[in-house]
């Protein structure tokens, strides 16, 4: 994690993501530091980007208008390269965060890495291998929604009726009172450990035997960085842990 008052820069693709991300994208970035800086970019005379406008006023995002100069060519991509050169010139930003699924952006994530700017990619599953190896750490869209989802509450939760009270109901008699009807006490979720594969126990495995020490004890943050840094896309939340404590146990 980095300081919280880290000055951050937030660039989204408009044309590649939807409005939906955008509170749990916020989310996550607040983790991180501040983003100082928060643009989308897009042809917003195009009706495919109508959805964004009720988002951009609520989280205070700017637009940034970009035509299509020709069909099949994306100015978009261009516009916000440059822009992003343009920020990471004045040396104000301690990160990137990138908002992209297309492999376009490959080239600008690895030449702020080599200014020492860390970079944060998000995207979709089906965002390509350069992109997600250009960048520090890669987040995937719906690991985001899934964070941000809340609970119900005592207002909205509702509980089925047991079949008993259904057919006393039917038949017109009378039906007993709430407190002696039994209920079941919720369950608690089921981590997902069928997602533990092979590979990814090798891989936390590795993490450490390499950060060990003489003794052959490890710090479970120093697991994660050496992780991160061979798979960018590594998350505990891929595999349906909230935290990588709980999915080195479950291994």
């Amino acid at each position: 994690m980095a300081e919280a008052n880290a000055m951050l820069a937030l660039i989204i693709d408009g044309d590649n993501a939807t409005p939906k991300i955008v509170k749990g994208l916020l989310a996550e970035i607040a983790n991180y530091g501040t983003a100082s800086v928060k643009r989308v970019y897009g042809d917003w005379t195009k009706p495919n980007l109508n959805g964004w406008k009720e988002c951009l006023l609520e989280h205070s995002i700017q637009p940034v208008q970009q035509f299509a100069y020709t069909t099949g060519k994306n100015a978009t991509h261009g516009a916000m390269i440059i822009d992003a050169m343009d920020l990471l010139y004045t040396e104000r930003f301690s990160g990137f965060w990138i908002v992209s699924s297309d492999s376009d952006f490959a080239r600008l994530a690895a030449r702020i890495r080599e200014q020492g700017v860390t970079v944060y990619g998000f995207g979709e599953r089906k965002t390509p291998r350069p992109l997600i190896t250009a960048c520090d750490k890669f987040i995937y869209f719906d690991v985001l929604n899934a964070s941000v989802e809340e609970p119900a509450t005592a207002e909205t939760a509702t509980t089925p009726e047991p079949a008993s009270i259904k057919k006393a109901a039917a038949k017109d008699v009378p039906v007993p009172a709430a407190s002696s009807v039994p209920t079941m006490p919720p369950k608690p979720p089921v981590p997902q450990k069928s997602t533990i594969d092979k590979t990814l126990i090798g891989m936390l495995t590795k993490a450490v035997t390499a950060t060990a020490d003489e003794d052959g004890c490890t710090n479970l943050g120093a697991v994660g960085s050496h992780v991160a840094k061979q798979s960018p896309e590594f998350d505990s939340r891929n595999y349906g842990f909230a935290s990588l404590s709980e999915l080195v146990e479950a291994t």
